[in-house]
């Protein structure tokens, strides 16, 4: 793994979405553009479409997106006690330890995990990530608001909240027109793709303009170990339930990285809704973006990304 090795994986894999997301910050930060509104517009119309083409362009089978969704849930929960016992040991009190938590817990598998992982392993691997990335929204809108409201929460809000998810119904859809064998007519397979190739830029700019909102914190320590958690043992937890689990080589390239991803910019929505620190939140939001190509760098060219 040498230099030049190194800077072509950059070069062609992490630069553009750094440039692509720094366009967004510059946009969110002088401009004042509402993130709300662009978020929307990647949420119920670019991200639905995205999944549908990813998923009826590849044709995964249904025990491949379960054994996705499995491993999934069950890295992000790991995540999520790894943090709870960390924070138990540096003694936090409950607010930072909730906080902590909730950005160790959910990475930005969307705006960013997506397209990383379709500049570097191509749209087939990118369909593995999408699965990746509904279930962390789902388990976000289940056990995510639960464990930030403290059982505050009408459970049957949280959990009606799945059907919220507009890119889960591109999914279904995607699988129904997979398993029918149906032929979309031209003029709405054309309008899908259109959309769909939209989808990745308007993401990423969306996670500049998120970024450009960010606050600090004075709480060095829970942003060290949250950092910690999503850029260091993530991928290393990730590498080992890939093997446990024993999928193929393009599941492979596509699921690594979206366990190695920064915290997710939609975790400071939990932290702002609830009585959490979401300032800690934010800063390992911030953080762990900005530190995450010395640690993606090398894992893509491990996993053999086109230079």
């Amino acid at each position: 793994m040498n230099f030049n090795t190194l800077a072509a994986t950059f070069s062609n894999n992490l630069l553009p979405i750094m440039l692509i997301a720094a366009a967004g910050f510059l946009l969110g930060k002088y401009l004042s553009v509402e993130a709300r509104t662009v978020g929307r517009l990647s949420m119920y119309i670019f991200m639905p479409a995205l999944a549908f083409n990813l998923l009826t362009t590849s044709r995964l089978n249904a025990g491949e997106i379960a054994t996705t969704m499995l491993l999934a849930s069950v890295m992000i929960v790991t995540i999520a006690l790894l943090a709870w016992l960390a924070a138990r040991l540096m003694r936090f009190e409950r607010r930072a330890t909730l906080s902590l938590v909730i950005a160790a817990m959910f990475a930005n598998n969307g705006n960013y995990g997506i397209p990383l992982v379709t500049f570097a392993f191509g749209p087939s691997a990118a369909a593995f990530a999408g699965i990746y990335f509904v279930t962390s929204s789902i388990l976000f809108n289940t056990l995510g608001v639960v464990i930030a409201s403290l059982g505050s929460l009408n459970l049957r809000q949280a959990l009606l909240g799945i059907f919220k998810i507009p890119m889960l119904y591109g999914i279904l859809l995607a699988l129904l027109v997979n398993n029918l064998q149906v032929s979309l007519p031209v003029g709405v397979e054309n309008a899908v793709n259109y959309l769909a190739a939209g989808a990745l830029p308007l993401m990423l700019v969306l996670l500049g303009i998120e970024l450009s909102r960010v606050q600090w914190s004075k709480n060095l320590p829970a942003i060290g170990v949250g950092t910690g958690l999503r850029l260091v043992i993530g991928p290393a937890l990730g590498l080992a339930l890939v093997a446990l689990f024993g999928l193929p080589d393009l599941a492979r390239q596509a699921i690594i990285p979206q366990t190695a991803m920064p915290s997710a910019v939609a975790n400071t929505v939990l932290a702002s809704e609830f009585d959490i620190d979401s300032s800690v939140v934010t800063a390992t939001v911030f953080i762990s973006t900005l530190l995450s190509p010395l640690t993606l760098t090398p894992l893509l060219v491990l996993l053999g990304s086109g230079q």
